[in-house]
């Protein structure tokens, strides 16, 4: 696998940005979604998805890709593996995490990085419904807590899924938190997080009143405190550090037994490349793949003003590639 930035876009922040908001997302027609709601064990609610071609008797492979941080099936990553889904005639489905789909889910609860409980719980559904193979790809967020189920399962993960590849991972949360809030990062990344994701949390307490500090959540100035009012508490972590240190699938990527792909840049701005597995640190099912350039879910590529298909088209291939290997 090979990847390289276009002359005309250089560094990780140039290559996360316009892979978001200026290069084109597919090359082919944009997406039709058919939503599907489902109910959670808890009696809560999980929206996915399907595109539109994705209809029929099950046995195609299926393609699930996991979001990352605010997310939905609007992201551009998420148009792009749609349109890699399409022409390669596979099914492909994009279960969001919970109030992300658009509508705020009603329990005391929302989603978080190592939400392997939750990606275990929809991919055994698509299991039970599904005749053909079934290949899942997390992305940023999304990537973490596949990779985090994918090692929690061991063994018994290949009776689900035939193989899983993350891309831009952060599989050390809290080097990765400790990236995005600082300098550039925090100003332009972390600002636009928060936006979006502060609203949501107070709405969420509007739901359930006295679930957190408001005031504590009005003061957050970066993600790790956020995390430590709102992400670690709801989920069941004591604080921030407990979240990072127990979600974190770096420390379990030696325990993963299907194969498995980990695509990072190592101009990634949100995940520094020091914070980065090493061969000795996966086990053999485990490929790493860590280009010099990409950025954060970008890998632009040809000419202006670029598009963001080449990365789906070797991610989804590599994915294909494991099918007929079996």
């Amino acid at each position: 696998m090979k990847y390289a930035a276009p002359w005309w876009l250089p560094g990780g922040n140039a290559q996360t940005i316009w892979a978001a908001v200026g290069a084109r997302r597919r090359l082919g027609p944009p997406p039709c979604w058919r939503r599907e709601r489902w109910t959670a064990p808890d009696g809560d609610f999980v929206d996915l998805d399907w595109a539109a071609d994705a209809a029929g008797d099950g046995a195609r492979p299926l393609l699930v890709l996991f979001h990352g941080l605010e997310g939905s099936s609007r992201s551009h990553y998420a148009q792009a593996f749609a349109d890699f889904a399409r022409e390669r005639g596979i099914a492909f489905v994009i279960p969001h995490f919970r109030g992300c789909s658009g509508e705020l889910n009603q329990g005391p609860r929302a989603y978080h990085s190592g939400d392997h409980e939750e990606v275990g719980w929809i991919l055994g559904r698509l299991r039970q419904r599904w005749r053909g193979a079934v290949l899942a790809v997390g992305v940023s967020l999304g990537g973490n807590a596949l990779l985090r189920w994918a090692g929690e399962l061991g063994t018994a993960a290949a009776g689900t899924v035939a193989a899983v590849a993350a891309v831009s991972a952060p599989l050390d949360l809290a080097a990765g938190s400790r990236a995005i809030g600082r300098g550039f990062n925090r100003f332009v990344y972390t600002a636009m997080f928060l936006r979006s994701m502060k609203p949501k949390a107070l709405a969420k307490l509007r739901q359930h009143p006295g679930l957190f500090d408001a005031g504590r959540l009005a003061a957050a100035r970066d993600l790790y405190q956020f995390d430590d009012v709102f992400t670690a508490p709801l989920h069941g972590f004591r604080d921030a550090d407990d979240y990072y240190e127990r979600a974190s699938a770096k420390p379990h990527l030696n325990r993963i037994r299907i194969p498995a792909l980990a695509l990072n840049a190592r101009n990634d701005p949100f995940v520094p490349a020091v914070s980065l597995p090493k061969a000795d640190e996966v086990g053999e099912d485990v490929t790493l793949w860590q280009p010099a350039a990409g950025g954060h879910v970008g890998f632009p590529s040809g000419p202006f003003p670029g598009h963001v298909r080449a990365m789906p088209a070797q991610v989804g291939g590599w994915l294909l590639d494991q099918l007929a290997r079996r």
